[in-house]
């Protein structure tokens, strides 16, 4: 079996396997895995083949052989084997189980006991290893308490109860393994769903496909503000690309022809083509991984605090027991007090609550990047929404072509449709579809495009300087030339439109009319982030002032700011927040990257450029402000879960330390009621958190 090593530290390693592991394979895989010398433990993610493997590290080179060694034959020998056909990991599950239960009682009713006494000391020593381990750290943690609370029945030289507890353990942690590990893969399946886009040049064409579609070979153009969704060599051009995501180093490379690009980067300025070398279903693989692992040090405040406090809160166990073995001089209660720790739960319960909270979000086509992000929107009191493809239509559409200097309504919107059709933003679809509707061909007629941030494009086409964009670009950085009658004239028929001017050589000959109607629902959505606590909803937009006015007043904002550039959307952000607000930003284009890097937190629109998604820090690929809502109650949701978990799992083994140490229940009832609560507990925080949307 082919594989190579994705990230490695001593004891633990993740590989990435050739390909994609079928449901019918999985159960066989980690069957074989797990059974080869020094593996300790396997996790196997089928549908982004790839594996974990937990084991004693002298072992690995062997490991790593043995795990290379398995093929398709082995796999084939290894499922004749099975009795039963389940879904592979509740396969899995059972499978451990019976084995587990059908050990414990086979040695406990047809073994002697001096043989079955050899066992379980045997079974000690994986307790002992652990807790030794931890030791030397050093440190107080769960396996110390579980090897001290086994250790003791030792002391008191009952075996039996020994066994039985090492049993009971065992059983908690292989239920808890299961609960995380679907939690898990839950999660990286729903995000596995959410689509990527590309564009493939077919011909002399660009046509936008699906990134799954795509083959090794196929040519794919990557401009300014797209992400690269495949693996693949620059073929054309060249580019600043930001790899963040893979190399953790903030500034962009240059990438220029016959250099590697790689999936989930992306193109902060220049345009590339490239060619695709990898497949794609396992090229996507390695951002949703890397998310999902990130995440896990991305937590929100509450769950670190829980987790904070179940590390803390160890040594005090050990506190409590050697108490009560000073008064009480009772093995069996101070066992019952080493029994049941708090760590465990609050940990389990706490991370189960978030992966659901995750898969969740994305079910409904939203990601998100750590559970920190649910917290700082469930606590946002301010709402800066962007305006065009935020709380407009994504789809605004061309409503008039006005010309000057001669040129016709048909040469103005070429030329428009020329310089627009590379960039993903809704103003230069509505060019482009336009043009398109009126059979004007327009394609690869000009030079390299120059692209300024929240100003306009920039072109040779024909021998001539061609710029479109704001009045501001056009006029004031270009200096543009324009009679100022046809100025206010343009500006008159221009009210409740955004205008785009078209200036050739100098000489403005052109403007385009979009019209950019509000979204359904976008008042409703405001009103209903009001309701839920959100005390400020602004509207920040580069367009007119007059355009602004209307929008606002029909989407029920409660502040505007019109003819803003990026610079002056991030000193908004910053000014807010210096007064002690939370703050949330939603965008969607290159111009938002500032003001959504800043905010508390940053949502990116569907539809929108890559370079906003990947700065932000939830991802929307719906246009629809029904999923913002929705996001608010999920994050309210998870707060109050991670709270009410807190407290039922103090409450739960706080009951249990009590009545096991005043000799109500006996130790062995204790770790059964303390690894069912837990169990319980996180399967309650792995159900939805929203009704499905109907």
């Amino acid at each position: 079996m082919k594989f190579s090593i994705i990230s490695e530290i001593p004891g633990r390693t993740r590989l990435q396997l050739a390909g994609p592991v079928p449901e019918s394979d999985l159960d066989a895989l980690i069957k074989l895995s797990a059974g080869i010398d020094g593996v300790n433990k396997v996790r196997v993610y089928g549908r982004i083949g790839q594996m974990a493997l937990e084991f004693d590290n002298p072992c690995r080179a062997s490991i790593l052989e043995a795990v290379g060694a398995i093929d398709a034959q082995a796999i084939a020998d290894a499922k004749s084997g099975y009795v039963m056909q389940l879904e592979p990991r509740k396969h899995k599950l059972i499978m451990d189980l019976a084995t587990l239960v059908g050990a414990h009682y086979a040695r406990r009713w047809f073994l002697p006991m001096p043989l079955r006494a050899i066992f379980i000391v045997a079974g000690y020593m994986t307790f002992l290893r652990a807790a030794l381990h931890e030791l030397a750290r050093p440190r107080l943690t769960v396996p110390v308490l579980d090897a001290s609370a086994i250790g003791i029945s030792f002391v008191k030289r009952d075996v039996n109860t020994a066994g039985q507890t090492m049993f009971l353990l065992n059983v908690g942690e292989l239920l808890e393994d299961y609960t995380r590990a679907m939690s898990e893969n839950e999660l990286i399946n729903s995000l596995l769903d959410v689509p990527d886009k590309a564009q493939k040049i077919v011909g002399d064409t660009e046509i936008s496909v699906a990134a799954t579609e795509l083959e090794p070979g196929d040519l794919v153009a990557v401009r300014t503000g797209m992400s690269i969704c495949i693996d693949g060599v620059v073929e054309q051009g060249s580019a600043m690309v930001n790899q963040a995501t893979l190399t953790g180093e903030p500034l962009a490379v240059e990438r220029s022809v016959g250099d590697d690009v790689f999936a989930g980067t992306v193109v902060e300025d220049g345009s590339i083509l490239v060619r695709v070398r990898a497949n794609t279903a396992q090229t996507k693989l390695r951002s949703i991984v890397s998310l999902v692992q990130t995440a896990d040090s991305l937590k929100s405040e509450g769950q670190s605090h829980m987790e904070d406090l179940a590390n803390k809160i160890v040594p005090w166990n050990f506190l409590l027991a050697g108490l009560v073995a000073l008064t009480t001089r009772s093995l069996i209660k101070t066992s019952a007090a080493l029994m049941v720790d708090y760590s465990c739960a609050l940990k389990l319960t706490g991370s189960v609550a978030v992966m659901t909270a995750m898969s969740d979000a994305a079910k409904m086509g939203v990601m998100v990047k750590g559970a920190k992000y649910f917290e700082s929107f469930a606590k946002a009191d301010t709402i800066v929404f962007d305006k065009t493809g935020t709380l407009t239509e994504a789809q605004p559409r061309l409503a008039c072509v006005l010309t000057t200097d001669g040129w016709s309504e048909d040469e103005v919107l070429r030329f428009a449709a020329c310089l627009e059709e590379h960039f993903p933003h809704p103003v230069a679809r509505a060019v482009v579809n336009a043009a398109r509707e009126r059979g004007l061909e327009h394609r690869e007629r000009h030079a390299a495009v120059e692209y300024i941030v929240a100003h306009g494009i920039a072109s040779s086409i024909e021998g001539r300087r061609a710029i479109i964009g704001s009045a501001h670009f056009v006029f004031e950085d270009e200096c543009a030339q324009l009679e100022s009658d046809i100025k206010e004239q343009i500006e008159l028929q221009m009210q409740g439109l955004s205008p785009l001017y078209l200036a050739v050589d100098g000489k403005v000959v052109g403007v385009l009319g979009i019209e950019d109607p509000l979204k359904p629902g976008v008042r409703e959505a405001i009103a209903d982030l009001h309701a839920l606590g959100v005390k400020h909803v602004v509207m920040l937009t580069g367009d007119s002032e007059r355009t602004a006015e209307r929008i606002a007043r029909e989407a029920g904002v409660d502040e505007f700011k019109a003819e803003l550039l990026p610079e002056d959307k991030y000193a908004y952000v910053e000014r807010i927040k210096s007064e002690g607000r939370h703050v949330a930003m939603v965008g969607d284009g290159v111009n938002d990257s500032p003001a959504l890097g800043l905010a508390d937190v940053g949502l990116a629109m569907g539809g929108g450029s890559d370079i906003a998604k990947e700065v932000a820090d939830i991802i929307l690929t719906d246009t629809d402000l029904a999923a913002i809502v929705r996001l608010r109650r999920m994050s309210q949701g998870l707060i109050d879960r991670l709270t009410s978990s807190y407290s039922k799992v103090m409450l739960t083994n706080s009951a249990l330390l009590a009545l096991g140490i005043t000799g109500v229940i006996t130790p062995q009832v204790s770790s059964l009621l303390h690894n069912g609560s837990t169990i319980a507990y996180s399967l309650n925080n792995a159900k939805a958190y929203l009704p499905p949307v109907s």
